[in-house]
């Protein structure tokens, strides 16, 4: 990666997730600056990572001390406050810097207007298996983003996934799909988890089954290269069980149901980006 010093902005799960895949891609921790809450977060940072950490509940400069001298800053607070900390740290932004957001909801041109010209954006959308190195990360520049800033975003996501590059006009589609995804799976995995209670299973055999069923459908899935329909079509006999199971399940009108899923979570994408 052709990044000389990256400050990461927030030690939330996805910020933590990507500190983890740098240094695991071999990014050097005496590169990284971390801003986070307290200070017992900041001395875990330092203490597991040996990045440099700086706790906003005793330095209302954490943040901008933070971004001094990196050429990468990756912002992951929460969509609300992105704007508040660009211009909080806006002054010690480096020409030429590349700031990178993980925020739903919040627009290129937002960002910008919070950053000085010589200041680049780049939006991005990952998802919470980053944490264990499977994320799908979509990414969208901004308007003053070079291609060679682009490619060092992608490299950077890299570390803990796959990246799809996008206009930004579908990163909040994208969101709705890979970035809510996680919890649409872990969703019907407690659901099917509790039909097995329900039958009879205690809640340590339930979890086993079910968990250990989704685990290996994905890696089948993965690892066949056929599309998920046939893949059911060989699960479900003629007039066998699954069969069976597979016409109530169609009764539900499942795609309706997605479909309204995924048309609501992208309407409160834009409510976030109106700052509602």
């Amino acid at each position: 990666m052709d990044i000389k010093k990256i400050a990461i902005l927030g030690s939330g799960s996805m910020g933590t997730a990507i500190l983890s895949g740098l240094l695991k891609a071999g990014f050097d921790a005496a590169n990284v600056a971390v801003s986070t809450k307290s200070v017992t977060s900041a001395d875990k940072l330092v203490q597991l990572y040996g990045v440099t950490a700086y706790p906003t509940e005793v330095n209302p400069e954490a943040n901008a001390n933070a971004v001094i001298g990196a050429d990468v800053v990756l912002v992951a607070v929460k969509p609300l406050y992105v704007p508040e900390v660009l211009r909080a740290v806006s002054h010690n932004l480096a020409d030429g810097a590349l700031v990178i957001s993980v925020a739903a909801g919040v627009t290129t041109a937002t960002m910008e207007e919070c950053v000085p010209a010589s200041v680049s954006v780049i939006r991005s959308m990952p998802n919470t298996p980053a944490i264990v190195g499977r994320a799908v990360t979509g990414v969208a520049a901004g308007s003053r983003a070079s291609a060679e800033q682009l490619t060092r975003a992608v490299s950077m996501f890299e570390t803990v996934g796959r990246v799809v590059v996008l206009p930004e006009a579908q990163i909040d589609e994208l969101g709705t799909v890979s970035g809510s995804g996680p919890a649409y799976v872990f969703f019907l995995i407690e659901k099917l988890t509790q039909a097995a209670v329900e039958m009879g299973f205690d809640e340590a055999t339930a979890q086993l089954l079910v968990q250990e069923t989704f685990l290996g459908a994905s890696e089948l899935l993965a690892a066949s290269g056929k599309p998920p329909a046939e893949l059911r079509r060989q699960v479900t006999s003629p007039n066998g069980t699954t069969e069976r199971a597979i016409a109530q399940l169609e009764t539900g009108h499942l795609e309706e149901l997605f479909a309204r899923a995924t048309k609501a979570a992208l309407a409160r994408s834009k409510e976030l980006a109106a700052g509602k």
